[in-house]
């Protein structure tokens, strides 16, 4: 057979088989060939095959400027300075540092009808109003459905603009020809990059979608929004380089089934990590809770045993809650562990130690710990409030409802030193409390509240002598 004879198939015209990869869906690494287990992360069943576009690559090595960047010394290295634009919501302004900084790039992750389409309506409803032009990109949602959104939550007067498509460079068209100061993608799963050949919602147009936004919001000054799934283990879905890539990542948490919603900010380039701010969910969209210690302490029984406040730390914010125990003799031979917002690793070892150090018999006793309100606290501050609510309801008394406990307890039952002593008092003395049982170490170098009686113990057994 000769090229002259059948051209078609001629050395030059046959086509190239595309080459294909595979790209594990957790953590993004990328494999020739197949693999049940996934090398990287060590996940099962996440390596999705992809084609490969055989191209050249066209993406440019330049910055934003066009011109390439130099190495330069350090102290020659000029600090820029961002504006940022803040907003109605006060609670939203802490959560992102002081407010939106232009150029920034904002991932929003959070369970399916948890408020995450209302929250950006309303923070583009606020954005337009202070001035700003915002273009509200959707993928999930026609532009009447947002529309009617908007008019539930009586928005329609705002003159922000909609768009409903997921095709990537006709939002960079669009973008190029309004201009906008703001951008929102609702949501980043549903995008699809033209020059990637795969379904929408894979680790490459994830990727890829999210590059190309980065690259939009640096080079123009655009704040972008962009609201991204979740998995059933509350990770946001699709690579974990995409966390990466953003400059903030909120968690937007909360119960269907109630109304309080936490915003949390768990990364944050421009301002501390681990702030919360608390909205309300209404016919009305969101509604932000300026005190959450109120909030948490409203319905607080009086005369009821196994309660007990701490002050916990969110972020820079000290937020007082109550912690309830309820401990009852158990039906079988094992004792049951149950804990809600807590865990359930520091429940076991606390009840240990105070069986140990203090002398309950908790061992035949079950036990259910709950943190009224639906917050989730992991800091190690929470440790004397959680014993005094166990040791209120094995001894069946009740604490007195101005006290606030305030301390880490190790394993020989000592109270140790905890951080930011000052601002967890001072919040228990702005709601109330006449007693704060605090570690010993903790009382000096700072000045107590005149309204507040500040009690330092050394162990547990001090402080639950001193109670009951």
């Amino acid at each position: 057979m000769c090229d002259a004879c059948y051209p078609e198939v001629g050395r030059n015209n046959v086509a190239k088989k595309q080459k294909t990869i595979f790209v594990c869906q957790e953590c993004g690494a990328e494999s020739p060939k197949y693999l049940g287990r996934c090398p990287s992360c060590g996940k099962w069943n996440t390596l999705v095959e992809e084609r490969v576009q055989d191209r050249t690559d066209t993406r440019n090595r330049l910055n934003f400027s066009g011109k390439r960047s130099k190495a330069a010394p350090i102290n020659e290295v000029e600090i820029e300075k961002e504006d940022r634009i803040q907003v109605p919501f006060a609670e939203f302004n802490r959560v992102l540092g002081g407010g939106v900084v232009p150029g920034s790039l904002v991932l929003i992750g959070g369970d399916p009808g948890i408020g995450k389409s209302t929250l950006l309506l309303q923070i583009s409803a606020f954005l337009n109003n202070i001035g700003g032009l915002v273009l509200y990109v959707t993928g999930e949602e026609s532009a009447s459905q947002i529309k009617m959104r908007a008019e539930r939550l009586d928005l329609v007067e705002n003159n922000f603009y909609l768009y409903a498509e997921t095709d990537l460079s006709a939002i960079e068209e669009t973008v190029e020809e309004i201009r906008p100061n703001f951008l929102i993608i609702d949501s980043i799963q549903t995008m699809h990059h033209p020059d990637i050949d795969s379904a929408a919602g894979s680790v490459s147009q994830v990727r890829e979608s999210t590059a190309s936004l980065m690259k939009i919001a640096k080079s123009n000054d655009i704040a972008t929004f962009i609201v991204g799934h979740v998995t059933k283990e509350g990770n946001i879905a699709g690579p974990r380089m995409l966390e990466h890539m953003v400059d903030t990542v909120l968690y937007f948490e909360g119960d269907q089934h109630q109304t309080f919603r936490i915003l949390r900010a768990v990364k944050n380039r421009f301002g501390s990590t681990n702030e919360i701010a608390i909205f309300e969910m209404n016919e009305k969209g969101l509604k932000e809770v300026l005190n959450p210690s109120k909030l948490f302490l409203e319905e607080r029984l009086a005369g009821a045993n196994g309660s007990a406040v701490v002050a916990a730390m969110e972020g820079t914010r000290p937020i007082l809650v109550e912690i309830q125990s309820l401990i009852t003799p158990t039906a079988f031979g094992n004792a049951k562990r149950t804990a809600s917002g807590l865990d359930y690793s520091r429940v076991s070892l606390l009840m240990a130690v105070l069986e140990k150090r203090a002398g309950l018999l908790l061992q035949n006793y079950d036990a259910y710990l709950k943190a009224a309100g639906g917050v989730k606290l992991d800091e190690p501050a929470i440790d004397l409030s959680i014993a005094v609510s166990i040791a209120s309801s094995y001894k069946e008394e009740e604490t007195d409802p101005t006290d606030c406990f305030i301390g880490e307890i190790g394993l020989t039952g000592e109270l140790r030193r905890v951080s930011k002593i000052e601002q967890r008092v001072t919040e228990a003395a702005k709601l109330g409390f006449k007693r704060v049982f605090i570690p010993k170490n903790n009382q000096e170098g700072w000045t107590y509240p005149k309204e507040i009686q500040v009690i330092p113990c050394r162990t547990i057994g001090q402080v639950l002598q001193v109670i009951f």
